[in-house]
């Protein structure tokens, strides 16, 4: 995934502590270094490690297929996600990162951006070091409506502080200012919030317009659609990273793009939540425009998996049926989004996102040795994203090391945590007053 888009066969790469150093012909790498350890084989197609850019990383974790799928999807967050994260505990934050994670290791994951929900920074630190993968973490930031850690603004922006001094020095986490939504922020939070982010050299991000109700509500209190209005503000740029921003019209869209403001977007969610994304959503525009787009799985209650190779389909679809005149497959498309095209909506571009000497070893090796390999096709990629799932991950390197071997996390006890999260889901659903069999049908024969 460099600028050429180069596909080499019969290929190594070399890697020193947590780096990329050599990329060349496999019989001469291993000539060259007869004392490293090989990994991978002739079945084994490589690609970069997978970057996932909006993940919910506690609450619905714990819970996960419990909400209702029939109920509205403003229900769904604040009337069932919302109490599980006021309920959750500090041991609950890393039990629930640590899982998420794993799970995410396991599907070719190696980078994820948490996307500000998270009410104890350290224990969800503790997660990102347990499975070691890299990524970007954030903490609870809204100062209208009423919910859990809802502050001031100097309290909101401490809390964010606090999470950047958290990360300050770490080699593969850093800390992000996060806020939940463009509904739930005054101008003075959104503001001092971005304010902070470009002072502190990091991102910015929040959600905004994933369904139309929100838009319409915007419009009555501002007189002015969403975008708009943040860019009236001074907000948007490249330090920006918008959720959602399903429902935008023309104007928003082009504005986005002019201000070089990424989107991170969640199809599965959206479809899930019956958000309207097959209507009114633009993302596959805004990508042919040349805006910064990137894939995400959001929460276990609306995205549900952490598969980007699934996510990457459906986007590929969605591409698809827009009919955009596209200069290559769209499956081509959907390979960058979640690995080089991801890292550039991020500003990693220089870090992660592809195969090339000096960036960081975050790869991921495909088995194709399955039947539904064979035959292989001629475009690797179109079978890769059509074709392939997180089921035929068998290895993966992050920051050089190798974190999945035989498709099982190496630095972590998966039954352990599998057991305690089982009995965490009773006492966490049990404290936030939720009981989810009393949404399930009765069935009479």
């Amino acid at each position: 995934m460099n600028k050429e888009r180069q596909v080499l066969k019969d290929a190594a790469v070399k890697i020193v502590e947590d780096r990329i150093v050599e990329i060349g012909a496999k019989e001469e790498i291993v000539a060259s270094n007869p004392g490293a350890s090989i990994i991978g084989n002739k079945d084994s197609m490589v690609i970069p490690g997978l970057i996932n850019a909006h993940q919910h990383l506690t609450g619905d974790r714990l819970v996960q297929s419990c909400i209702p799928s029939y109920i509205e999807d403003t229900e769904a967050i604040f009337d069932w996600s919302v109490p599980i994260h006021a309920a959750h505990s500090p041991d609950d934050d890393e039990i629930s990162a640590t899982l998420s994670l794993a799970e995410s290791a396991r599907c070719g994951i190696t980078f994820t951006v948490e996307a500000g929900t998270v009410a104890f920074p350290e224990m969800v630190l503790r997660g990102f070091e347990t499975v070691g993968v890299s990524g970007a973490i954030g903490s609870w930031g809204w100062d209208i409506g009423d919910g859990p850690y809802v502050d001031s603004v100097d309290g909101v922006l401490e809390r964010q502080l606090q999470v950047i001094e958290l990360t300050k020095n770490h080699p593969s986490v850093k800390g992000w200012v996060t806020l939940v939504g463009h509904d739930l922020m005054s101008d003075e939070l959104m503001q001092s919030a971005s304010n902070l982010a470009k002072a502190n050299s990091t991102n910015l991000t929040f959600h905004l317009s994933p369904h139309a109700g929100e838009v319409s509500q915007y419009i009555e209190k501002t007189g002015m659609r969403p975008v708009a209005y943040i860019s009236q503000m001074g907000v948007l740029g490249s330090h920006l990273l918008i959720g959602h921003a399903v429902h935008i019209d023309d104007s928003e869209l082009e504005t986005l793009i002019s201000s070089e403001t990424a989107i991170a977007s969640s199809p599965w969610a959206y479809l899930k939540l019956g958000q309207g994304v097959t209507k009114f959503g633009k993302h596959p525009e805004f990508l042919s425009k040349g805006g910064r787009l990137s894939l995400g799985c959001d929460t276990e209650n609306a995205g549900d998996s952490k598969d980007l190779f699934s996510t990457a389909r459906l986007f590929s679809g969605l591409m698809q049926e827009a009919r955009l005149g596209l200069d290559k497959p769209t499956a081509h498309y959907a390979l960058e989004l979640i690995t080089i095209g991801g890292a550039e909506a991020l500003g990693l571009e220089e870090e992660i996102g592809s195969i090339e000497i000096g960036k960081r070893a975050d790869m991921v090796l495909i088995d194709t040795s399955g039947p539904s390999w064979q035959p292989l096709s001629p475009d690797p990629v179109m079978q890769l994203i059509w074709g392939a799932s997180s089921s035929d991950v068998n290895s993966v390197v992050a920051g050089g090391k190798l974190i999945v071997e035989d498709k099982k996390c190496k630095n972590l006890d998966e039954l352990a945590l599998a057991i305690e999260a089982k009995d965490r889901q009773e006492n966490l659903l049990k404290s936030a007053g939720l009981n989810p069999i009393s949404y399930w049908p009765v069935i009479t024969y």
